[in-house]
């Protein structure tokens, strides 16, 4: 597999596939420093700069175009100009360069802020762009710390394949959990989380914590269970800056449940609400030829 790199930095992607046996046939990174590690670390690669200028047959032919274009304009905790903003817009040109290169498959990473960017309407572009060039795809939103990395880094992940939605979806999701079959059930356990037997979370606006046993309540950020989304007046656990303090994951409150867990849906007054997803479901995924 022969693949190209784009917003390079220093190469998370090599890293993660030099075992496999897969070759860059460029990479494309900008900043200064991260070209120095690159130009040391991989002399013999070619290394561009802006990648929109990269030509159709400028470099090796690729399987795979790879890149995770600035993520500044989706981010929550910026102003959230998505695809108006140039960097945002890095995205679409991601796809322009994806046609250009004739790569059979593509692998586009970046916050989860992007699927609430303008209402949704800034990521159901992006998809949609790799409808009109042929894609079939899949997303899905993993996070790091469950892959060995001491860390909660959440990321939405789109796989495309060229003509085929179900080998993009195969790449993402684990054949076992597509088959419809639960797992073996476990052994009957004694303990509850601690978190959870000590307080509890009001259903209502806000979900306020209700002092349960011994009149406890909890301050934010709250830690209510390391494998449950937690909710705490406004706050959004989307990003690392709401879980820096140590607490749980944080999802917006009050979450509405649509049953499906991706369904977008306005509720009267409040425009927000047609952004929000149930994000503890972890993954959606998308088949279109």
């Amino acid at each position: 597999m022969r693949y190209g790199s784009v917003c390079s930095g220093i190469e998370a992607a090599t890293a993660a596939w030099h075992s496999l046996g897969w070759k860059p046939s460029f990479f494309s990174e900008i900043e200064a420093f991260p070209r120095s590690v690159l130009a040391h670390h991989y002399p013999d690669v070619p290394l561009h700069g802006d990648f929109t200028t990269i030509g159709a047959d400028q470099y090796d032919s690729i399987d795979l175009l790879v890149g995770g274009t600035p993520c500044q304009s989706f981010s929550i905790a910026g102003l959230r100009g998505g695809l108006d903003d140039d960097r945002g817009n890095l995205a679409l040109e991601f796809l322009k360069l994806a046609q250009r290169t004739r790569a059979k498959w593509v692998v586009w990473e970046n916050v989860p802020g992007v699927l609430s960017s303008n209402g949704g309407r800034d990521f159901g572009a992006i998809l949609g762009g790799l409808v009109e060039l042929r894609y079939g795809f899949a997303y899905r939103v993993l996070d790091a710390q469950y892959f060995g990395v001491a860390q909660r880094r959440r990321r939405v992940f789109v796989v495309g394949c060229l003509g085929d939605a179900a080998s993009a979806a195969a790449v993402l999701f684990e054949r076992h959990s597509l088959q419809g079959h639960s797992a073996p059930r476990r052994e009957k356990g004694q303990a509850v989380a601690g978190a959870i037997a000590r307080c509890s979370f009001s259903g209502g606006a806000g979900g306020r914590p209700e002092g349960a046993a011994g009149n406890h309540f909890v301050s934010w950020p709250t830690d209510v269970a390391p494998t449950l989304n937690a909710a705490f007046g406004s706050k959004m656990g989307l990003e690392d800056q709401h879980i820096r303090g140590g607490g749980g994951l944080f999802v917006s409150s009050p979450m509405p449940d649509y049953g499906n867990g991706a369904t977008l849906r306005p509720r009267d007054g409040d425009a927000d609400s047609y952004a929000r997803r149930r994000v503890r479901s972890d993954c959606v995924s998308h088949y279109r030829q």
